[in-house]
């Protein structure tokens, strides 16, 4: 495993009592606090997977001259992204940058030629592709030699409690994120050089089982996975849950932790064949 570097990162407390759009903000601000140690001036930025965060206003403070273009494939996220809730994104709207563009395609076939980015940016949509190392692939291709991809996803102790509360069921409840370890391989397959991957763990707290369920569902993060009980949850089963949960409460409010794994690499010149 020494072809990728693990690296510690400075811990934070993290604790929050509103929900998972909070934690995304969260993500998103510690991830680009990390801009600043890369010495890098890129004049293309592809933001993949753009509607789970308002990146653009980040990057756009930091590199002021760069194209920025937005991608994700859904519209509404589009449109999210472009005027997230908050008075600048709403003036930003209204006034839209020239050098900012939203497209609507997946993270594994993008609009843009070979070697054509120069950073890869990527908060909390990893999770969601049906093939990582796809995304891994396509990235290294859009990025020039030099470039960077800069991404966060979700590893596979995130919503520990909530697997734990289900106990026997033989139906998963929670999605099985992909381990760091393994994600830095993809990226050794995909062509990358010497990926750094960190991670740490972040909790949310609710006041009780449903409120946290409903804010997954408000935020979209509901259990798509194929092995999923295509059936309504029994009364019992349901009940058994909730009160397995319910024990876990600190001071009258549940836990939900999420692991955050971070990673970054550069493309790497390709290898000249001796003759």
């Amino acid at each position: 495993m020494d072809r990728w570097l693990d690296r510690a990162a400075a811990r934070r407390g993290f604790e929050a009592t509103s929900g998972p759009d909070v934690l995304a903000r969260e993500v998103e601000n510690r991830l680009a606090e990390r801009l600043q140690y890369i010495k890098l001036e890129p004049q293309r930025i592809v933001d993949a997977g753009c509607g789970a965060s308002s990146a653009t206003l980040h990057l756009r403070q930091r590199y002021p001259d760069a194209v920025i273009h937005g991608v994700d494939s859904s519209f509404n996220a589009l449109r999210h992204a472009r005027a997230p809730a908050n008075w600048l994104g709403r003036l930003r709207g209204v006034f839209h940058s020239p050098r900012e563009h939203w497209v609507a395609a997946d993270m594994t076939h993008l609009p843009f030629a070979p070697g054509s980015c120069d950073l890869l940016w990527s908060n909390l949509s990893l999770a969601w592709a049906d093939d990582p190392l796809a995304c891994f692939k396509e990235w290294q291709r859009a990025l020039r030699v030099g470039g960077l991809v800069m991404f966060t996803t979700y590893g596979p102790d995130t919503l520990k409690e909530l697997r734990s509360a289900f106990g026997e069921d033989p139906f998963p409840h929670v999605h099985p994120f992909i381990d760091m370890h393994d994600l830095g391989d993809m990226m050794v397959a995909s062509g990358f050089a010497e990926p750094v991957m960190d991670m740490e763990m972040l909790t949310l707290t609710y006041s009780n089982v449903p409120a946290m369920l409903g804010e997954l569902r408000a935020t979209g993060q509901v259990n798509a996975h194929r092995g999923r009980r295509r059936a309504l949850t029994a009364k019992g089963r349901w009940a058994q849950m909730t009160t397995r949960y319910a024990a876990m409460a600190r001071e009258g409010r549940i836990p939900a932790t999420f692991e955050i794994v971070y990673g970054h690499a550069w493309k790497p010149a390709p290898r000249e064949i001796a003759d």
